[in-house]
């Protein structure tokens, strides 16, 4: 397993979850000690639960109790935490017979050990069911496509598991018959456009008999070319490809091929990081959103906020805001200004010069204050603050399938093609390379990275109009 999938399996709620119970058996047992002990002697405490949960932790991703594919058996469960439990109890207890800090922060910290015991098998359950509403409120749109009966066999592992996913439907192969069949969205044969309407982020290939992978791989190109993930479910010995790593559900392997890093720390990390930016943001850019909303409604007629549908991840679709800088009637007014297009390609759409642009809406552009309301489109989760740019409707709808990938991650507010002298680039595929070189090289280093260009960029002034 490479090093973008090192975490692909990873249930980080889990662990989060767990790092929170042991901090609050911690904090109630301080409440309750809070006369008794001293605040050295708190310190030591807190040094020791501090080690009880990195040798818990550790101990239960050893047992792989927080990789998403293990089966959930309750009993199996409890073995495995009583088992993690045990070996941190004991070392960090060693290490008090040892040091012998005093009677106080022993009788602390074993009262700590029962309390942390109770509540980590409360938890249990407990983690369970916010797993079960989390991950199907966010689950992919999967599709499969195979042998129906192991399919149906398949998915009553996958539902062992702590694996979600949002089950659009069934695809046939060519000469299948759809007989007692359930949700069945067309023929293999018609994968692309079964992608492009169903808004698909996955695709399960149940492996029949003696099928090589050779006999779906135009089909897994489609899926690679497009930035759809394929999963496929071997009935055989494993075999690897770049981009691609193997997993297990049951006695069923897997192997993912994918364009897009499933690594679940860095993408919970790049999350917190769009919500702590996000709302810094809002609230240091508050005089700046009043201040631009009246100077636009002065400026001219019409709301102050553009709300438009916009093209996000895999094709779903969203509403993203941004201060209004065009006249309300700049859609009319485009058609006649298409033989002006300075975009070679014929899908994106911009001029210099715009006449549909207002006063203010020149100043805020260059100044990209008019993006500021997409800070509300992060919150939501539709966007990111760096990512591709969201495309429009009727530019998607000439998308080729090597330009769809593009759309495979969230879009954000900035981005490779913004730092990289958008004004200069003239022709979309220069945009649909950047944006794929985003996505195939994609680290929290490289979002950090574009972000302090984007400021840079801004102070500038450069790159918009």
């Amino acid at each position: 397993m490479n090093r973008k999938n090192s975490g692909a399996e990873t249930n980080v709620l889990q662990i989060c979850l767990d790092i929170a119970v042991l901090a609050g058996a911690f904090a109630v047992e301080y409440f309750i000690f809070f006369n008794k002990i001293s605040k050295t002697e708190a310190l030591y405490c807190l040094t020791m639960v501090e080690a009880f949960a990195v040798i818990y932790i550790l101990s239960n991703k050893e047992a792989r109790i927080y990789n998403v594919t293990l089966f959930f058996y309750l009993d199996r469960f409890y073995r495995i935490i009583t088992k993690s439990w045990g070996l941190a109890a004991v070392t960090t207890a060693m290490v008090l017979f040892v040091f012998n800090p005093g009677k106080n922060i022993r009788r602390f910290y074993f009262v700590f050990l029962m309390i942390s015991y109770f509540l980590l098998s409360i938890n249990i359950i407990f983690s369970r069911l916010l797993q079960f509403v989390k991950c199907s409120a966010q689950a992919p749109r999967a599709a499969f496509v195979g042998v129906f009966d192991e399919y149906k066999k398949f998915t009553y592992f996958l539902n062992k598991t702590s694996i979600r996913l949002n089950e659009i439907g069934y695809i046939l192969r060519a000469g299948e018959e759809a007989n007692g069949m359930y949700n069945v969205l067309g023929y293999l044969e018609s994968l692309e456009e079964i992608i492009r309407t169903h808004e698909i982020d996955q695709i399960y290939f149940i492996q029949r008999n003696h099928e090589s992978i050779s006999e779906i791989q135009q089909y897994i190109d489609i899926c690679m070319e497009m930035g759809v993930t394929v999963k496929v479910v071997i009935d055989s010995s494993a075999r690897r490809r770049l981009s691609s790593y193997v997993s297990s559900v049951g006695t069923y392997p897997v192997v993912t091929y994918h364009t897009i890093t499933l690594n679940n720390y860095e993408q919970f990390l790049k999350r917190v990081m769009d919500i702590v930016v996000r709302i810094l943001g809002i609230i240091a850019a508050c005089p700046v959103l009043l201040v631009t909303a009246a100077a636009i409604k002065l400026d001219s007629p019409g709301p102050v906020i553009f709300k438009q549908v916009r093209v996000g991840k895999n094709g779903r679709h969203f509403h993203m805001y941004k201060f209004r800088s065009m006249y309300t009637d700049a859609e009319e007014k485009k058609r006649d200004l298409l033989e002006q297009n300075e975009m070679t390609g014929g899908v994106m759409f911009k001029i210099k010069d715009d006449p549909r642009i207002t006063r203010v809406g020149k100043f805020i552009r260059k100044t990209s204050i008019d993006e500021l309301p997409q800070l509300f489109n992060v919150l939501q989760g539709r966007m990111s603050l760096v990512g591709t740019r969201p495309p429009t409707l009727d530019e998607v709808g000439k998308y080729r399938r090597s330009q769809w990938r593009r759309i495979s991650i969230k879009p954000g507010i900035t981005g490779m093609w913004q730092v990289s002298g958008r004004n200069d680039i003239t022709d979309f595929e220069q945009v649909v390379e950047l944006d794929l070189k985003y996505i195939d090289n994609w680290s929290l280093l490289l979002d950090l990275k574009i972000l302090f260009c984007t400021v840079h960029v801004l102070f500038e002034r450069k790159g918009a109009y």
